[in-house]
């Protein structure tokens, strides 16, 4: 359970803050929904409470896991797909769990592959999407603004 003011994580959007917890009648039924503000993408979304286990919601990571992230940056390209449409479905499966490594590990393997070649449009995409998703959640992590992060994510990636 959340409370209003936390700082969450929601899987393929990022993070922000828990503004209010409401209930609205759907289909005929009352439900709880956290509302959710991420300042990132300036968009509010509405996350049903009874479903946000399931949904992969979760706290922002702390000051060892911003080193873990880094530390998977700094990795090399770990080995994907040769095919383009089973490596975009097997990243956008590590996206959609919401796992900061998984995501940290999409954006680095994407880099290094877009240096040795050009992505195909829906990688770039995705790409850019995983960048956002990780930005905003080190930017609540850390103390850096979304500038800094994303010169940081660039530097760590040999």
């Amino acid at each position: 359970m959340f409370n209003i003011g936390d700082v969450i994580v929601y899987p393929m959007h990022g993070a922000g803050v828990v503004q209010s917890i409401e209930e609205k009648e759907v289909l005929g039924e009352k439900h709880k929904y956290y509302t959710l503000m991420l300042p990132l993408r300036n968009m509010k979304v509405m996350i049903p409470m009874n479903n946000a286990d399931n949904m992969g919601i979760r706290n922002v990571i702390g000051n060892d896991g911003v080193e873990k992230v880094l530390t998977i940056l700094k990795e090399s390209k770990s080995e994907m797909p040769d095919n383009w449409n089973r490596r975009y479905r097997a990243n956008m499966e590590k996206l959609k769990s919401g796992d900061i490594y998984e995501v940290s590990a999409v954006v680095r393997n994407l880099v290094l592959l877009d240096r040795e070649k050009c992505l195909s449009t829906g990688e770039k995409k995705m790409l850019n999407n995983a960048k956002q998703i990780l930005v905003s959640e080190l930017v609540f992590a850390t103390d850096f603004d979304e500038l800094k992060i994303g010169e940081i994510i660039e530097d760590s990636i040999q």
